[in-house]
C-alpha cells in the first residue's frame, strides 16, 4: 500500500490512536454529544475508545450519527434493488452526488442494513483540509481525490487512484463509492463525466476497457431527497452558470453545505441500486465500437440511463414540472396539499420578480422527472 500513503484511509493499526487522539477535540465532542445525547462522557468514552477497526468506528458511531439525522430531518429512507446483491461481493458504486457528506453516508447505512460490503469512498482533498476533518475521513474510510493539480500531475494522480480503485475491489473485496461527476450536481440533473469513467479505467492494464469494468461490477445508483436543504445554497452557482458568468466559490461554502445538509430539512429519501453491469451490457459495447472514447461515452450513457429511470420522484418534482410549464400534467402524483407545501417552500427561498431565479429553481426538482421520461422542456 505504500504506493497509496498519500491517498488511503487508516489502517487497522491506526485507528485507536487517531480515537484517542481526538477524542475530546470541540467537532468530535459536538459529534459524540448529538449521537449520544443520553450517554454520559464516560459511556461516550467506553464506545469510541472500544472500537478496534473503522468498520467497529462506523457500526457503533457513525451508524448511529445517521440515525439520528435520519431521525431529526427526514420523514424516512427507503431504499431498491439491494436485494440483488450478493453479500460478501464488492461493487462499484456510480452514485449520484447532492449532498457532500450524506450521499455516501446513507449508501453506507443501507448497505449495512443489508448486510452488505460497505464502501471505501471518494473524497475531494479540498473538502478536508482542516486535520480534524481529515482524520475524521480518514476514519470513515475515504481516499482523496486530489484537486487543483497541473495537468502533468493530474495524470498522475489518477494513474495512482485508479489503481488504488483496483485494489480496494479486486484484492481488499471492498465495495467503492464515487460520484458520477466531480462536485455535486446543482441544477438536478444527473450526468457521468467521461472523464470519471477515464480515470477508473486506467487501471486495466493489457485488458479491453469492457472487459476490465465487467469485473469492477458497476452498480449505478440514484438517491433522491424529497427536498434538498442546500437547494437555496446551490442557486448562486446555478445562476451564474446560466449567465455564462464566473463562479467563484466563498471560502467556508462547503463547510455551510455540509452543516445544512445534515441539519435541514429532507423529506423523504430513497436510495435505489440499479443492476450490475454485466458482460452482456459490455461485450455489446466492444462489439459495437472499437474507440475507447467512444465506449466510454456509451458506458456513461448506460449508467445515466439507468439512474434515470431508477430515481424516485417524489410529489416536489412532479409539481416543480407542472408549475415550471405552466401545466397539470401529472397532477394525479401530487395532492393540494402537497402543491401548497412546495409553493411555500418555493416562496421563502426565491424571489419571485427574478424570472430566471424562480426557473432555476423549479428545475432543480423538474429535471429529474425530465430525464426520466425524456421530456424536452421549452423553458430550459
Amino acid at each position: 500500500m505504500q504506493d497509496f500513503e498519500d491517498i488511503r484511509f487508516y489502517n487497522e493499526k491506526e485507528v485507536q490512536e487517531a480515537l484517542s487522539h481526538y477524542l475530546k477535540h470541540p467537532m468530535m465532542k459536538a459529534l459524540l454529544d448529538f449521537t449520544f445525547p443520553d450517554k454520559t462522557p464516560e459511556e461516550i468514552q467506553q464506545t469510541v475508545l472500544g472500537c478496534k477497526s473503522i468498520r467497529d468506528f462506523q457500526t457503533q458511531v457513525i451508524y448511529h450519527s445517521v440515525q439520528k439525522i435520519i431521525d431529526r430531518s427526514t420523514d424516512g429512507v427507503s431504499s431498491s434493488g439491494f436485494d440483488k446483491l450478493k453479500k460478501g461481493e464488492s461493487y462499484f458504486f456510480v452514485s449520484t452526488h447532492r449532498d457532500i457528506i450524506l450521499d455516501t453516508s446513507l449508501l453506507n447505512y443501507t448497505l449495512y442494513n443489508h448486510d452488505l460490503v460497505m464502501t471505501a469512498s471518494a473524497i475531494g482533498d479540498n473538502l478536508v483540509q482542516k486535520t480534524f476533518l481529515m482524520m475524521l475521513s480518514k476514519l470513515n474510510r475515504n481516499f482523496l481525490v486530489k484537486r487543483k493539480l497541473s495537468p502533468r500531475e493530474m495524470l498522475k494522480s489518477s494513474q495512482v487512484l485508479s489503481k488504488y480503485i483496483r485494489t480496494l475491489l479486486m484484492e481488499d473485496v471492498r465495495s467503492v463509492w464515487m460520484a458520477q461527476r466531480e462536485g455535486r450536481t446543482k441544477d438536478g440533473s444527473d450526468y457521468t463525466q467521461q472523464g470519471v469513467l477515464k480515470m477508473v479505467g486506467m487501471a486495466k492494464d493489457k485488458q479491453s476497457l469492457p472487459e476490465y469494468f465487467t469485473k469492477l461490477k458497476i452498480v449505478p445508483i440514484a438517491i433522491s431527497y424529497e427536498f434538498d436543504p442546500t437547494d437555496i445554497l446551490k442557486m448562486p452557482e446555478v445562476l451564474s452558470k446560466r449567465m455564462k458568468e464566473e463562479y467563484v466559490k466563498a471560502p467556508d461554502e462547503d463547510f455551510k453545505s455540509i452543516i445544512q445538509g445534515i441539519l435541514g430539512d429532507k423529506g423523504r429519501i430513497h436510495v435505489a441500486a440499479g443492476e450490475v453491469l454485466d458482460a452482456s451490457v459490455f461485450e455489446a459495447i466492444e462489439h459495437e465500437y472499437t474507440s475507447v472514447n467512444e465506449q466510454l461515452k456509451v458506458v456513461a450513457d448506460v449508467i445515466d440511463d439507468r439512474i434515470h429511470k431508477s430515481y424516485k420522484l417524489w410529489p416536489s418534482n412532479y409539481v416543480a414540472y407542472d408549475l415550471l410549464n405552466n401545466t397539470e400534467t401529472y397532477k394525479e402524483f401530487y395532492s393540494a396539499k402537497e402543491k401548497r407545501r412546495f409553493e411555500r417552500r418555493i416562496k421563502r427561498r426565491v424571489d419571485f420578480t427574478n424570472s430566471l431565479a424562480l426557473n432555476s429553481y423549479l428545475l432543480m426538482y423538474a429535471n429529474p422527472v425530465i430525464n426520466q421520461f425524456g421530456l424536452q422542456n421549452e423553458e430550459n
